[in-house]
């Protein structure tokens, strides 16, 4: 994550269901506490529904954006709700939706 520059990953299951999400601030909250990454489950530490925000691929960017800002976090997961779950089917982020606002500005975003 650190590395690539990930905010953060969402974990689905077998289906691409979604059932959790793992962030930068997640692990090091881990990290600070002296506890050794390699040998805990992503499952431990992972936010769970339905502590997790989420966003539809028919939602208005203006209003992602107001749920990034207001939530404080770098990204969403993209969902389709099925009647098993939320399927993930994408994701956005900061860095995402600053890209269309600059695109938008300048007249260069395609509907």
């Amino acid at each position: 994550m650190f590395l690539e520059d990930v905010g953060t990953l969402f974990v689905v299951d077998e289906n691409s269901l979604l059932s959790g999400a793992l962030s930068r601030k997640d692990l090091l909250r881990i990290a600070i506490g002296k506890q050794d990454l390699n040998t805990i489950p992503v499952s431990v530490i992972m936010s769970r529904m339905p502590n997790i925000t989420y966003c539809q691929s028919h939602d208005l960017i203006i209003d992602v954006a107001k749920l990034l800002i207001t939530r404080q976090i770098d990204g969403l997961p993209v969902v389709k709700k099925t009647k098993n779950g939320l399927e993930v089917i994408g994701r956005i982020t900061k860095t995402n939706i600053a890209k269309a606002f600059v695109e938008l500005a300048e007249g260069r975003l395609d509907d």
